[in-house]
């Protein structure tokens, strides 16, 4: 696959796909390319730049997936431990941490699921909840 700047008679830019450049210029004898603004069929190509990547920028990227990566490990370790120490109460959730709340001698720890409905209900009525971005625990 190969992406092509395209512009049209009229100065109008646009990027298409073709299968390689033999396949562009096929669809183009064949007027079969058009301009996504104005509909005219007389495209050239317009000049490419390539992306090219400094070593500085190679050296961030690096470090930036190193980071997203640390940044999962310890979602991960939050979700296992979660998962070990919490009781799961599912999408009652709403009903069960305001018995926890409510009726101080319920002191349990319990996670589930709620919409953002119930959350500012919740909020609203002094009890405090954080959200914990759950990852999938099965390795990619």
């Amino acid at each position: 696959m190969i992406k092509y700047n395209l512009k049209c008679k009229h100065k109008h830019e646009f990027e298409s796909w073709f299968s390689d450049s033999k396949e562009f210029e096929k669809l183009k004898s064949k007027k079969m390319i058009e301009c996504i603004f104005c509909k005219t069929k007389s495209i050239e190509k317009s000049i490419m730049a390539p992306n090219v990547l400094s070593q500085e920028q190679k050296q961030k990227d690096k470090k930036s997936i190193k980071y997203i990566k640390k940044i999962q490990k310890d979602l991960l370790k939050m979700r296992n431990f979660v998962e070990k120490n919490f009781e799961y109460v599912g999408n009652n959730f709403p009903r069960e941490v305001r018995n926890v709340y409510y009726d101080k001698r319920k002191n349990k720890n319990i996670y589930g699921k709620a919409t953002p409905e119930e959350t500012q209900e919740l909020e609203e009525e002094g009890i405090e909840l954080t959200a914990i971005p759950w990852i999938d625990n099965k390795k990619n």
